[in-house]
């Protein structure tokens, strides 16, 4: 195979010489490739998903208790939106994984959401890679560089509460209600039910969400909310 994307993607984003070049192209092998290639390729990537998830959490955990003498609540919230599937997939679009991603045909067609997954799996096992190829301090200022970057606009965009809570702050700030969630319809067998929920301020209907529970959908659904209520601010900026 063609290494040269692999030992580019390492100088040019990674920053470094990867002494077992190997490591990194596993790091981008998902389960459905080796299923589909059984007879050249024999490892995907979850076990260095699993280490890098670890190095993750310890330096995004290190950052926050070293630079903010927040309560524990407030620091896992933090982490917590630093470590999401959203914000490490973005960070995995944002350094150009995908070209690199070896997957079946299958599920080269998959959806956004089944991609935005697998890439955010790719970025923990990148981590995991370089951290067993070049060590810790070389993770650390991977992960410096494309998560605790974006750190600041986390914190000034509210991302990091959980939505219905964000929400219930910014409408009873700005309307002086309490949001109501109501379930809207119910698909699917029972064992595989959508559930869509719409969320109502005043009883005018201010976003809705799908989701294979009541829950999930009420979360979908107050981020859509939320979209709402920004958007007069951005017009208001323009």
């Amino acid at each position: 195979m063609d290494y040269t994307p692999y030992t580019t993607f390492a100088k040019d984003v990674l920053h470094v010489d990867f002494k077992d070049i190997e490591l990194l192209i596993t790091a981008f092998t998902h389960r459905s490739y080796v299923n589909e290639h059984k007879k050249t390729v024999s490892v995907h990537n979850e076990r260095l998903e699993f280490l890098g998830d670890a190095v993750l959490e310890v330096v995004v955990t290190e950052y926050l208790y070293n630079n903010f003498p927040d309560p524990e609540g407030i620091l896992t919230n933090w982490r917590s939106a630093l470590v999401r599937t959203e914000s490490i997939g973005a960070a995995a679009a944002k350094f150009n994984f995908e070209p690199l991603l070896r997957l079946s045909r299958g599920e080269k067609r998959g959806s956004d959401r089944a991609r935005e997954q697998i890439l955010a799996n790719s970025f923990e096992a990148v981590i995991g890679a370089l951290y067993l190829d070049q060590g810790y301090a070389a993770a650390k200022t991977f992960i410096t560089d494309a998560i605790l970057s974006t750190f600041k606009q986390i914190l000034d965009s509210g991302s990091w509460m959980d939505p219905k809570s964000h929400l219930q702050e910014v409408v009873q700030s700005q309307a002086g209600f309490t949001p109501v969630y109501k379930v809207i319809e119910e698909t699917g067998p029972d064992h595989d039910k959508i559930f869509t929920v719409g969320v109502f301020v005043d009883s005018e209907l201010r976003g809705s969400g799908q989701g294979p529970s009541k829950q999930a959908g009420q979360q979908k659904a107050a981020e859509a909310a939320l979209l709402s209520y920004a958007a007069p601010e951005t017009q208001n900026q323009q």
